[in-house]
C-alpha cells in the first residue's frame, strides 16, 4: 500500500510510466529527479502520509525503498 502511493506521486510527479518504479529505483539516476524535483517531491509525500520528513533526512533518501523505509518508521 505505502509503495504504491509513493509510486503514484513519482509517476505524477517525474512523468514516469508505472512500470519505471520499483522499490529499487534510484529517484535522481533511475528516475531523472533533479534536486527542484526532490523538494517537491519531500512536499508531496509529507502531505500524502501527514508526515514531517527531516532535512538531514532527506539528503540520505536516495531509492524509492528509502522513502518507503522512512514512512514506515
Amino acid at each position: 500500500m505505502t509503495f504504491e502511493k509513493v509510486r503514484d506521486i513519482l509517476v505524477e510527479e517525474l512523468d514516469l510510466d508505472v512500470d519505471e518504479v520499483t522499490m529499487e529505483s534510484d529517484i535522481r539516476e533511475d528516475l531523472g529527479a533533479d534536486s527542484l524535483d526532490m523538494v517537491d517531491l519531500i512536499m508531496s509525500i509529507e502531505d500524502a502520509f501527514e508526515i514531517k520528513v527531516e532535512e538531514n533526512d532527506a539528503v540520505n533518501i536516495k531509492t524509492v525503498g528509502d522513502i518507503v523505509s522512512y514512512i514506515g518508521k
